[in-house]
């Protein structure tokens, strides 16, 4: 859990620090006060590019002298750490530093060792009617919660893949061509098996879900993934390897690797009415995406002794009494810290003594309930 929070000229804020108890937040106030912008600070924190993806250019307060930073003394099984982490000063381009115990790290995947996250946004409200990207990102901050190495895995793949593009644009030579399609091999195998493995440990924990909101089949889609059904990895990335050798011409004309983990879906039914969670309702599909992400948080907990730090952005106003009542009770009975935002403040009643509530407006933050 985070216990004290710091942020300088990130969005809009030119300086805020936060001493926290460790218990649930809530920050309520007005559209555009910076409840999200807050959240976002926090999902920083964690491998990845935040909540909303955005450039890291793009998170500096506008104005600002200084470059942004998110800081942060966090609790856990292995008792306190202190990370941080920024744009980096003086460098050409965009780039994250990170700190872990004032010692600079090897990277944003090292924040995955000591910071479990999830979170849950308005945008990913179309998370199952949109393409494929989304879904892959969002299974794979899943893993990294139980399976912190995860990100470098899938990094290595990126970075290797990225390096291959570069040289069949080039016509670049036969042997560093297939160097880097050996690295790519690997780590393919190494990233889908993580992700099937993830897949079915989340299956698992989704029959374990007896209350109102939905059940859910999950599973992976993917050509690398489907060969691991019945072949062992070996073999897998021996035949992955030989299918980059042989698509070079066809991927040089693309532009890219036209086949591998980069192109997985996460495939995701409502179990009771046997339908795709892209046919569901609105509210169904909210409710799917709640259900997938406390199943996890379950697993993390098991895996690493401590759930995941949860940030749910607007969630409670899309959800009906009952089921934002039951939300609430089995968020207590996990015993992570949550992060909850709202412009209603009745909504959180139930969490009033049991929580702590700020009210922010217009990038300040003042303990208490914003009763408008």
């Amino acid at each position: 859990m985070v216990r004290r929070l710091d942020l300088t000229e990130f969005r809009n804020y030119a300086a805020l620090r936060l001493e926290l108890d460790g218990r649930p937040v809530v920050l309520t106030g007005p559209n555009g006060a910076g409840k999200t912008n807050m959240l976002e600070a926090v999902s920083f924190l964690a491998p990845g590019r935040g909540l909303r993806r955005a450039r890291l250019g793009e998170a500096g307060r506008q104005g600002a002298t200084r470059r942004w930073a998110v800081a942060a003394r966090i609790t856990g099984p292995t008792g306190p750490v202190d990370i941080g982490t920024g744009l980096a000063e003086g460098e050409e381009g965009e780039r994250r530093v990170v700190h872990v115990d004032g010692q600079p790290a090897s990277g944003p995947a090292a924040l995955g060792q000591h910071m479990s996250l999830a979170w849950l946004t308005p945008q990913m409200d179309r998370l199952f009617v949109e393409g494929a990207s989304a879904r892959r990102r969002f299974l794979d901050r899943l893993v990294y919660g139980f399976d912190p190495d995860h990100a470098r895995r899938v990094s290595a793949f990126e970075r290797a893949m990225r390096d291959r593009n570069r040289l069949l644009a080039l016509g670049g030579e036969q042997r560093w061509l297939a160097a880097q399609e050996e690295t790519m091999a690997g780590q393919a195998v190494a990233v889908a098996a993580a992700r099937r493995d993830g897949a079915q440990r989340l299956q698992a924990a989704l029959r374990q879900n007896a209350g109102p909101l939905p059940q859910a089949d999950i599973a992976v889609l993917g050509l690398v993934e489907n060969w691991l059904e019945d072949q062992p990895a070996v073999a897998v990335e021996d035949r992955y390897r030989a299918l980059l050798a042989s698509q070079r011409p066809v991927d040089a004309a693309a532009g890219m690797a036209l086949e591998g983990p980069h192109r997985a879906d996460l495939i995701v039914r409502h179990t009771e009415k046997n339908q795709a969670a892209g046919l569901c309702s609105t509210g169904e599909q909210k409710a799917l995406l709640i259900a997938i992400v406390l199943a996890n948080a379950r697993l993390t907990a098991l895996r690493r002794g401590s759930a995941p730090i949860l940030l749910l952005d607007e969630v409670a106003a899309h959800l009906d009494r009952t089921r934002r009542d039951a939300l609430f009770e089995e968020l207590f009975a996990l015993g992570g810290q949550v992060w909850f935002t709202g412009t209603d403040s009745d909504l959180f009643r139930p969490l009033e003594g049991r929580a702590e509530f700020f009210a922010v407006r217009d990038g300040t933050v003042v303990a208490g309930i914003d009763r408008g």
